[in-house]
Order: structure tokens, then sequence, then C-alpha cells
């Protein structure tokens, strides 16, 4: 049985793992399957939209599939300078 902690191998460092094909926006982004440079880009993947190669966007791993909530702190009754 395998037991994660008795394993020989170091923790997982992605700086470690070599070239890793993204789409990263506001890039020219080249397909690595055909070098062209036309997307179809979806809110997790893009696809090139001449060989159906898909690549992970470089920005998704911020965004989960939830939500984003922004919590500002704004006066419910500002307060008027009568004259």
């Amino acid at each position: 049985m395998f037991n994660a902690l008795h394993s020989n191998r170091d923790p997982f460092n992605p700086q470690v793992r070599g070239y890793h094909a993204t789409y990263r926006e506001g890039q020219v982004n080249h397909c690595p399957g055909c070098g062209r440079t036309h997307w179809h880009i979806g809110r997790m993947l893009a696809e090139c939209a001449f060989c159906a190669t898909a690549l992970p966007l470089a920005e998704s791993h911020r965004h989960g599939q939830s939500a984003t909530v922004v919590q500002r702190r704004w006066p419910v009754y500002p307060q008027l300078d009568a004259a």
C-alpha cells in the first residue's frame, strides 16, 4: 500500500517541471500543434481554431468555478451637509 508519508520523492514543485504550454492573455500565442494564432477562448481553455489543440488559460488557476465576491465598505447613508 502506498503511503505518502514514506515516499522517497521530493514534494511537487511547479518551478522545476519545465515548459508548460498555456494561453497567455495579451500576448501572441502560437499553437504548439500547427503554429497558427487564431484561438477560441473559453472560461478555462483556449482552443486552436484550425487544429483544435486545447491549452489551459494561464489566468484560470486564479479563478475557480465559483463567483468572485468583492466587498467594498461604502457608507449606507452618506452625511449630507445642509446649507
